[in-house]
């Protein structure tokens, strides 16, 4: 893995307006990526949350997915560390345990990732949308948007569909601004107990999800209206 610092990307300050994620970024403030995909969820989806919670019950729902967000927090803060050459060492027992997620990550992940153009990198479609990802850069020989994700438990691949989007969103974004053809995303996945999973897109694919985002970014905006 190597640097190459191809583009110079923009510093950002998020915010929240009546409940949404805001990205402002050179002068515009723009609704973040996952601020859309939720406004856009299937009914379906809406559904099947609301019976998740209601199983748990809400203080239980709650405690489960603000323990998901710290370990993954943790686990993006160790990656990033790592590769800016600046290990961190966090001796909670939510940062021990996403230490042991991050190597996996590493050990598994990072061997075909060949060059890193930008780390937690800020990205804006003008007018329309922003969002970051946690890498853009050369994996197996293909210019990609890579994140790095935590889950309670092994997923299969229809349920992480926004993930997609994510990944094709931000390749879009990037194209506009620096001309260039991201054309794959790469989802690094690991659960509490070291199951490492990794989701690729890219080809046909990857463009039939650009599509299907900006139906859903129409979408999204047909509400604003």
């Amino acid at each position: 893995m190597k640097w190459n610092k191809l583009y110079k990307y923009p510093k950002t300050v998020r915010s929240k307006v009546d409940g949404e994620r805001i990205y402002e970024v050179d002068d515009e403030k723009l609704p973040s990526v996952t601020t859309i995909l939720g406004a856009t969820q299937s009914d379906e989806k809406r559904e099947s949350l609301a019976k998740w919670i209601a199983k748990k019950g809400k203080t239980e729902a709650d405690r489960v997915k603000n323990e998901a967000a710290k370990r993954g927090t943790a686990m993006h803060s160790i990656l990033e560390r790592h590769i800016l050459g600046n290990n961190v060492l966090d001796l909670t027992d939510v940062g021990q345990e996403a230490h042991r997620m991050a190597k996996v990550v590493i050990e598994k992940g990072f061997p075909d990732l060949e060059e890193v153009w930008g780390s937690e990198v800020t990205l804006r479609y003008p007018g329309l949308y922003a969002g970051q990802t946690d890498l853009v850069g050369v994996y197996q020989g293909r210019e990609s948007i890579i994140d790095f994700k935590q889950s309670n438990k092994p997923k299969r691949e229809e349920w992480i569909e926004d993930y997609y989007y994510q990944g094709v969103a931000y390749a879009t974004a990037h194209d506009c601004i620096y001309g260039t053809n991201i054309e794959q995303a790469v989802i690094m996945m690991c659960t509490p107990d070291l199951f490492y999973q990794q989701f690729v897109i890219n080809g046909a694919k990857f463009r039939q999800y650009k599509w299907l985002w900006l139906w859903r970014l129409n979408e999204y905006y047909k509400t604003k209206m």
